[in-house]
């Protein structure tokens, strides 16, 4: 291929294995730094790089999970990255709210109400003494038995 300016190199769009590593983990610092080290571009443009390719893989992320929810009848809109939603309502400026899946009282409630649904989904039975309560039960009988042979033999 023809450069007329051979004084601009080529723009490589594609990043060092190293670098996507990296970035998938979140170690953004080092990835500017790594890549602007070993490509000698300023760390701006590592930066608007770096940048360009997490927002990609962003959007393709968010393409496979929409493509998964509408396979499985989920709306679009139930699906989010960061489980923020914009709320518009108000004619001030956009105000971000965290979307809380319980209310804090109800954690453990919730949590226990539905492993006991999926049990009961699976068919599976409670049994009439936990499992805890027939191993103390089973220690006192033998601490009975012991202390009752004792009383025989020395009593």
């Amino acid at each position: 291929m023809f450069n007329p300016d051979p004084s601009k190199k080529p723009v490589n769009t594609k990043l060092p294995k190293d670098v996507i590593m990296m970035v998938e983990k979140n170690n953004l610092v080092m990835a500017i730094k790594t890549l602007a080290a070993d490509e000698n571009i300023s760390m701006d443009e590592a930066k608007t790089r770096i940048d360009a390719y997490e927002t990609a893989l962003k959007v393709k992320q968010q393409q496979k999970l929409n493509t998964i929810a509408s396979k499985q009848g989920i709306p679009n809109q139930a699906i989010s990255f960061d489980r923020e939603q914009e709320v518009e309502d108000e004619p001030g400026p956009l105000v971000k709210n965290r979307v809380k899946s319980t209310q804090p009282g109800q954690g453990f409630k919730s949590l226990q109400a539905g492993v006991d649904s999926q049990l009961n989904d699976l068919g599976y039975k409670k049994p009439l003494l936990p499992y805890w309560l027939k191993r103390l039960l089973v220690i006192a009988v033998l601490m009975i038995g012991i202390f009752w042979i004792l009383w025989r033999v020395f009593g």
